[in-house]
């Protein structure tokens, strides 16, 4: 029988491991530019578990030593040596190589090959622009991209400080008000990998998360066609009544549905609303349910999110509104 103190230690070396993989994970590499910063963190966690190592040890001789061992290590020379001249080689050892293994992730701003889209951070959520044939195709906190093509992201902020950060693709950059950064990414198989503002920036900060879609080239081709498209046409007699209300309830002062009369730029591009994984940013999954519910008690659902609750609406309304967005594909 496992003694109780080791189960504890293996259940929490599970629990430890288990944080390493997944779709969040900076030890989960699932690009060139990850694996290079996941090499350089077990550099560094190798290195820190050896100079822990050699700590308690030299504590332990310290306390409990012979008194030849302890008169060696309260040595002006071993100060010296451990003290000064080990951390100095090691650190200056350890930039170098740093530099060396992340010098490919350059950015080349004029790469013809590169998928360029523009991210701009706002609070809380991320608002998504692609080129497509001269006109600009938006979206909102999900970004498509296709594998094996280099990405380069041209990141702003429209209030505070954010960070971007999608550890299984790369390390963060902060977007910073008034500047523009770039960040080069690239995805080399399919996937779903989950992003997070990594800098604090308000009250739902911990909610301003995204997810980037790796998708093969044909199909993101496909994906990003479609969304260059106008919005839909509601078809059914409840959607055609949740447009007219949507309409009517001046919704198109906040966001824009190409197309239609609705051209608001401060929230989201509703477009092809129904076509994403989530609603309220990575929140709540894409249903009318979870429609209805973000337009009536967004404020629960995020706090502090600048689209104020819509309780004049009645639950047929709100079901009819529901109906339209979700048809927006």
């Amino acid at each position: 029988m496992i003694p109780r103190g080791r189960l504890a230690s293996i259940c929490l070396a599970l629990i430890t491991l288990a944080a390493c993989g997944g779709r969040q994970s900076a030890l989960n590499p699932q690009g060139p530019e990850a694996l290079r910063l996941t090499q350089l963190g077990w550099l560094l966690f190798a290195l820190g578990a050896g100079i822990l190592v050699l700590v308690v040890l030299a504590t332990a001789v310290a306390v409990r030593g012979p008194d030849r061992l302890r008169t060696l290590l309260a040595s002006a020379r071993t100060v010296i040596w451990a003290g000064v001249v080990f951390p100095v080689t090691t650190l200056t050892l350890l930039l170098g190589y740093g530099i060396w293994l992340t010098r490919g992730g350059g950015i080349a701003l004029d790469d013809p090959a590169a998928l360029r889209v523009t991210v701009v951070g706002e609070q809380w959520w991320w608002r998504v622009v692609y080129q497509h044939r001269g006109t600009a195709v938006a979206t909102a906190n999900e970004i498509r991209i296709p594998v094996g093509r280099p990405l380069l992201f041209v990141l702003t902020s429209a209030d505070v400080i954010h960070s971007f950060w999608v550890p299984n693709l790369g390390g963060k950059v902060d977007m910073i008000p008034g500047r523009t950064t770039h960040l080069r990414l690239r995805a080399d198989q399919p996937g779903v990998f989950r992003g997070q503002c990594a800098e604090y920036c308000g009250g739902s900060h911990a909610l301003m998360a995204l997810e980037v879609i790796s998708l093969s080239e044909p199909e993101f081709e496909s994906w990003l066609e479609d969304q260059a498209r106008p919005a839909a046409e509601p078809a059914t007699t409840e959607a055609r009544r949740g447009q007219e209300l949507f309409v009517a309830a001046g919704c198109g002062g906040c966001h824009t549905v190409r197309g239609t009369p609705a051209t608001g730029t401060v929230g989201p591009d509703l477009t092809h609303l129904g076509s994403r994984r989530s609603v309220g940013l990575d929140t709540l999954p894409m249903t009318e349910a979870n429609i209805r519910r973000f337009i009536r008690d967004g404020q629960h659902v995020k706090p502090g999110n600048p689209m104020p609750p819509f309780r004049i609406f009645s639950q047929a309304d709100l079901g009819a509104i529901a109906a339209y967005l979700a048809g927006l594909q």
